[in-house]
């Protein structure tokens, strides 16, 4: 019995579970709470690795990416109190990215649980809101239970994030307990009645819209939806950060819906006579404030809500079918209908048109213009770079100029959280080093987590770092500018030398000041073979792809 089944401590028992879903990565910022575990993975770092970052925000966001690229749970170590609040960000983001996650927390003794004790805090009060199950594992024997309740709970319905606390002497005691296999993941599936009920609504259409966001697209998802536009004629776009569910470079793609989109895609979207929205919740800003698909109200027009959590459907919206499935599912039966593409080219050659168009650099009167620098990029690593981002106005450049697709290359928050973009990229190089990886940050974004370039030299992920720096909080700045003319307040920022910080890591470092260095700069950076930053000195007033803070 005990050579199958040893007695083993509750932080390798913790382990054991890991290995057992496959687990081969892990991000996390070491602390004296859970030393258990760090031993523990002292003993398979050829087949788990643990990442060790610079702040556990940073870790936090290497973990969601990393759920986001491989669909599966990324998992994150953090110590208690001051830990697991920095960590906090990352588990928000994936809550409303819907990204499979599980954060391990360190948590003090349960002798000494509700006295206050050191750094002690209550997750389920603190992660309730943002989680999609909090719970402390109070016994070494059921560490396997809990792991594997974690992932069922973490990959099921609307994926999200899981939050467990590991009380020190539960990692420390002893007990026999095996890990569990892996288990199926049940998902909901396509009735055929509702196959039937959108074959009719697509025999009726007249301008159709097929409009894609949220996860779960798996390579089989996107060929099967790739069969059924190509016969049918169909329009599609995709929705605010999820721009690579669906090839940008075919003919079929008409744009972006989301902040900063195409006026011009705007006014499609509400001429549209059946909107077939497949994945996105149909959030604030893939529909500009409630307003581009009016929530609570009656529809104008049929709309077609495909989602795998059933309480995401018919809640704001008027639907006029709801289908509980996931995409697979979905696409695959999407495959077998019939489309008319002839009553549907003209709509959807014209959008495209639009979005072709749209695609085009104005001349920019600044020495660097950040579109040129974009479209050149686009051309450049057309289809094989992973691109991340965080949050601010320098990202309507690369959501309006960059190409995704015909493969999962995007990370960017759907949250708005800055300092994403750094931490996302390392764990994309890490998981997939084969690739080229590109990070875009503002300067205000980059020095949230700008440190975990740190990490990715540390650990030989060689990403292209490219910082805009406007020497500004550049899109409260332009808010400021459009409520509250000529009175800044709070949003100047003084920085570094950027390029001078990348060398003291001992990264490739340049700085670009005018649009005709971007290209020597970047092709420098991509043959120096290690990590690189290239930091862009743009003027302030350009704040978006579409205007100027005078405008």
């Amino acid at each position: 019995m005990s050579e199958v089944n040893p007695t083993r401590t509750g932080g390798q028992l913790l382990v054991d579970a890991l290995l057992a879903r496959g687990c081969e990565l892990a991000f996390g910022v070491p602390g004296e709470s859970y030393l258990a575990v760090l031993d523990a993975l002292h003993d398979v770092q050829d087949q788990l690795r643990f990442i060790a970052c610079r702040q556990e925000g940073g870790a936090a966001f290497m973990a969601e990416a990393y759920g986001k690229l491989t669909g599966r749970p990324g998992v994150c170590l953090v110590t208690r109190g001051p830990g697991a609040t920095n960590a906090a960000i990352g588990v928000h983001t994936a809550f409303q990215d819907s990204t499979p996650m599980v954060l391990l927390i360190g948590q003090v003794g349960s002798d000494f649980v509700d006295r206050e004790a050191f750094q002690e805090m209550d997750y389920r009060r603190m992660f309730g809101p943002m989680a999609k199950w909090i719970a402390s594992i109070e016994s070494a024997s059921r560490v396997p239970e809990y792991i594997n309740r974690a992932w069922q709970v973490a990959l099921s319905g609307r994926p999200g994030p899981v939050v467990l606390a590991l009380p020190e002497d539960m990692l420390t005691a002893t007990a026999h307990a095996a890990a569990l296999p892996p288990q199926p993941v049940p998902s909901p599936g396509v009735r055929a009645a509702d196959v039937q009920s959108l074959q009719q609504m697509l025999d009726a259409a007249e301008r159709p819209l097929l409009l894609l966001g949220g996860g779960g697209w798996t390579p089989t998802a996107r060929d099967d939806l790739r069969r059924f536009v190509h016969a049918s004629g169909m329009p599609v776009a995709t929705t605010f950060r999820r721009q690579d569910v669906f090839d940008n470079r075919d003919a079929h793609h008409v744009g972006v819906v989301g902040l900063g989109m195409d006026p011009q895609l705007a006014r499609r979207v509400r001429e549209a006579d059946l909107l077939l929205v497949a994945g996105s919740r149909l959030g604030e800003n893939t529909t500009l404030g409630y307003e581009l698909v009016p929530a609570a109200a009656p529809s104008a027009r049929p709309l077609v809500h495909v989602h795998p959590a059933a309480q995401e459907i018919g809640v704001l919206y008027d639907t006029a079918l709801a289908i509980n499935a996931d995409m697979a599912s979905f696409a695959s039966a999407l495959a077998g209908l019939r489309g008319r593409p002839d009553r549907w080219r003209g709509w959807t050659e014209d959008a495209r048109r639009d979005y072709l168009a749209n695609l085009q650099v104005a001349p920019a009167p600044f020495a660097l213009d950040l579109g040129q620098v974009v479209a050149w990029l686009n051309e450049r690593l057309a289809g094989e770079c992973i691109v991340t981002n965080g949050a601010g106005n320098y990202t309507t450049w690369l959501h309006r100029y960059f190409q995704h697709g015909p493969q999962r290359l995007q990370l960017a928050p759907t949250s708005g959280a800055m300092g994403y973009a750094v931490p996302a990229a390392v764990a994309a190089k890490l998981v997939h080093p084969d690739r080229t990886v590109v990070s875009f940050s503002g300067d205000g974004c980059y020095l949230m987590n700008g440190q975990e370039l740190g990490t990715a030299v540390q650990y030989g992920a060689p990403v292209i770092f490219i910082v805009v720096n406007n020497g500004t909080y550049g899109t409260i700045r332009m808010h400021q500018h459009k409520r509250y003319p000529g009175r800044p307040s709070g949003t100047d920022l003084r920085n570094p030398d950027f390029a001078a910080l990348a060398r003291a890591y001992g990264a490739h470092g340049e700085t670009v000041l005018e649009t005709a260095a971007f290209a020597p700069a970047f092709e420098r950076a991509l043959a120096s073979g290690g990590t690189a930053l290239i930091e862009l000195r743009t003027d302030a007033r350009a704040v978006t792809s579409r205007l100027s803070l005078p405008a």
